[in-house]
């Protein structure tokens, strides 16, 4: 397995682009194979690129806003992250609460994942709880979940699907063809947690990942406590503990 830390993980230690970069330097420290952004702070494409490879650092992914990856502002998209190294990029949530929001998320999102494959990439949706609900428009059958991992690639967060009521094992399992990568995450109700501290079942979650052949744990803390960096690095004791 592969560890990757989502950078909004460590959100309050950048405020800019030297932070940006020091903080990449810390995530190296505590052990990640690679990162995933969540915003870029200003820096050129090059820049990062360097300053990864420097590290030793691969980036995987990135969370970016629905916009980005809209048809005229796509290729600009694709070429940034083609220039980071990375096979993936997606969006970290969107408006799916009515049949008409839903839609446009599907357009967009759908036509996105076809070009970016023309280009050996993938685009890919990042699930919260809500997509899980029962089916919500009369018109169409299914959940959100399920239409969205039939328009593009899908990243499950499995704090987020376990909070709904998903059997992980079985949610990653039956998904794997569309799974780009998985965000570890643990918590309790509704309040995220570094991992081993909350009440998912990350055993079923590393257990999934190894038997459907998903290389890579991307870790996330939405709220980290006291701050990023010692959360993250929490959480990274449990993983090499446990997911290695």
């Amino acid at each position: 397995m592969k560890f990757a830390v989502q950078m909004y993980s460590l959100r309050h230690h950048i405020n800019s682009g030297e932070d940006m970069l020091y903080i990449l330097e810390k995530v190296k420290e505590l052990g990640f194979d690679g990162v995933e952004f969540a915003g870029f702070q200003g820096l050129k494409a090059d820049v990062l690129k360097a300053k990864l490879d420097g590290l030793g650092l691969i980036c995987f992914g990135a969370h970016m806003g629905l916009d980005d990856m809209r048809e005229e502002n796509l290729q600009e998209s694709i070429d940034f992250m083609k220039t980071l190294g990375s096979p993936i990029m997606g969006i970290g949530g969107a408006d799916t609460a009515t049949e008409t929001s839903l839609c446009e998320v599907l357009d967009v999102m759908g036509k996105a994942d076809k070009l970016a494959e023309e280009q050996g990439m993938k685009v890919y949706f990042h699930n919260h709880t809500g997509e899980f609900a029962p089916p919500m428009f009369a018109e169409k059958p299914g959940t959100i979940f399920d239409r969205i991992k039939e328009a593009c690639h899908i990243q499950i967060d499995t704090y987020w699907s376990f909070a709904a009521g998903q059997d992980n094992y079985k949610l990653i399992t039956e998904n794997k063809d569309r799974i780009v990568s998985l965000h570890i995450k643990d918590g309790k109700g509704h309040t995220p947690m570094a991992l081993g501290e909350g009440d998912n079942d990350l055993d079923a979650v590393v257990r999934a990942a190894k038997d459907s052949g998903i290389e890579w744990l991307v870790l996330e803390n939405d709220d980290p406590v006291p701050d990023g960096l010692s959360d993250v690095a929490r959480s990274m004791k449990w993983l090499q503990a446990n997911a290695k």
